[in-house]
């Protein structure tokens, strides 16, 4: 039976549906992101497909282990360098379009990786891979920012935590049976997310619509460049130092010297820019700061982690790349369930401090844990190590940009999330950069060492020809092959002792993180706001002139 209206009980104003408030309804909110998590399975997929077939693809053009950490190396420090210039072009052109724009130069950059006749070609392309890298990574967490709030973005966090765990455990499985499947092979790698993209872009173009700002645009082209010089000329130093020339040489000093005055010009730079691409005003604010800090470390713990770990499994435990990425799948599975469970929680309940402190120190644990490995470690309990350190990875990676996207001004999104991308960028460029020549060195110590204990290792040696290393494995006599998977397995638990030392900073820089509730607004209408508040203001000057 109907009430008729006079007898019908008073009630307030019903609320506007979300799409007269200005917001995207939830199923708006899933067919945006539908492309846009594509895009990123695309980007985590290639990562993880060509971390897995490294070993191969260095021993099949005879690289080096320089080479090997170079073509990580070379992705990420492109897509670190590039993300705060992607950033910034956020805060000023189409999200839509750019993010479109950096999924077809990965496209192109990883075709051409895929035709690479040499370690310094692919080393190359890569750059151009990492541009489009950085694009992805930084503006579809802006594109997030701008649709959803902070209180509700938890739970489509869980979503993208899901995809890049998706990506992260398809990724070295299909990477090895492309590797280990002979009609096809390494180059497939670079070429099976190419139909993934072109479905992303088509994708976006259906479902993505956000405001496009238009406003004077000013890049800062200037700082960019003594960025990346900066960071280059550091990373080289620390890849080439000890083998092509000592670490106390003219060559050190001259690489220091130029790596830190360019970081001091660019400082400079930001400081008088008019669009600084790292606008250093956000370092006022403390929990950016310290979810800055954090980043570095968890950078060292994403990449690290992946790209080592791969290493360690087929050079030294000497499984296929298949069995390989099977082996990983702890780790994968514990950042999924994290991730997920963490972002669902935070939205429910609000608070999102104790996850973050949970999940760092099961990053701590889990590389101080992986720090005790060796050529004879149980499998089962490497499974094991490696699930608490995929647990605290999902627990408190997403997270830490959803701190400083809930305390930073709607015109700093942007630029304070491509910050966070960036930094956890740059750790994990300085943490393959630094680890790799860590790894190195220590090899190269227990191969010397090995062959004065090995029997018929040092005969061997002399026999043979060139250096002693990863690019002789392939056709090494049995008792050097032997000491050489033997030197990488008890290598490789000094890098990660290592990474555990870093992840304390981690845990400290987030203890001290002050918990600030989370905001009820997307981005778009807190630009609103903010707009509005700064034309009143400027208004009221207008009305009382200075006498």
């Amino acid at each position: 039976m109907n009430t008729p209206a006079a007898v019908r009980p008073a009630a307030g104003p019903a609320a506007p549906p979300a799409e007269q408030q200005g917001r995207m309804s939830h199923r708006q909110i899933l067919e945006a992101l539908s492309g846009m998590l594509l895009a990123m399975f695309v980007a985590f997929l290639s990562s993880t497909v060509v971390s897995n077939a490294l070993p191969t693809i260095i021993t099949d053009l005879r690289g080096t282990q320089s080479q090997y950490t170079w073509v990580v190396t070379a992705t990420l420090l492109a897509s670190t360098a590039s993300t705060p210039i992607w950033g910034k072009l956020a805060d000023l052109f189409s999200k839509k379009l750019l993010i479109q724009l950096s999924i077809v130069i990965f496209i192109v950059g990883s075709m051409l990786a895929g035709l690479a006749q040499s370690v310094d070609t692919l080393i190359g392309w890569r750059v151009l891979q990492g541009l489009g890298l950085g694009g992805l990574q930084a503006l579809v967490q802006i594109a997030m920012a701008a649709m959803i709030s902070p209180r509700e973005r938890g739970r489509y966090s869980g979503l993208l935590g899901s995809v890049m765990a998706v990506a992260t455990v398809g990724g070295p499985l299909l990477g090895g049976l492309l590797v280990d499947t002979s009609w096809l092979g390494w180059r497939w790698c670079f070429y099976v997310g190419v139909p993934f993209a072109v479905v992303a872009l088509v994708l976006l173009q259906r479902t993505l619509n956000l405001p496009v700002t238009k406003r004077k645009v000013t890049i800062d082209y200037l700082g960019a460049a003594f960025l990346t010089a900066g960071v280059s000329a550091l990373l080289i130093w620390v890849t080439l130092a000890g083998s092509s020339f000592a670490w106390a040489s003219v060559e050190t000093a001259l690489f220091l010297a130029g790596g830190v005055l360019a970081i001091i010009a660019f400082v400079v730079t930001e400081l008088r820019a008019v669009e600084p691409i790292v606008p250093l005003r956000l370092f006022e604010d403390r929990t950016t700061t310290l979810a800055i800090i954090a980043s570095v470390a968890i950078g060292v713990a994403m990449f690290g982690s992946t790209v080592f770990l791969g290493q360690y499994l087929q050079i030294s435990r000497g499984y296929s790349p298949t069995a390989a990425g099977l082996l990983t799948i702890p780790m994968v599975g514990g950042l999924l369930v994290s991730s997920t469970v963490s972002g669902i929680l935070i939205t429910r309940h609000g608070r999102w401090k104790r996850y973050l402190v949970a999940g760092s120190l099961l990053v701590a644990g889990g590389f101080g844990l992986l720090a005790t490995i060796d050529h004879a470690t149980d499998m089962v309990l490497l499974g094991v190590f490696l699930a608490v350190l995929g647990i605290g990875i999902g627990m408190t990676m997403q997270n830490l940009v959803l701190a400083v996207q809930n305390t930073v001004a709607a015109t700093d999104l942007g630029a304070a999330s491509s910050a966070v991308a960036f930094f956890r960028s740059l750790g994990g460029t300085i943490g393959v950069s630094v680890l790799g020549a860590v790894l190195s060195n220590r090899v190269g110590d227990l191969i010397q060492q090995g062959l004065a204990t090995v029997p018929g290792a040092a005969e061997a040696a002399a026999g043979g020809s060139g250096e002693i290393g990863l690019a002789s494995l392939a056709n090494a006599p049995a008792p050097i092959r032997e000491l050489i998977q033997v030197s990488y397995g008890d290598a490789t638990g000094r890098i990660f002792l290592i990474s555990a030392c870093l992840s304390v900073i981690t845990v400290l820089a987030i203890v001290f993180i002050r918990e600030v509730a989370l905001r009820t607004e997307t981005g778009d209408e807190r630009m609103r706001t903010e707009a509005d508040a700064t034309a009143d203001v400027d208004g009221e000057l207008a009305g009382h002139p200075r006498g």
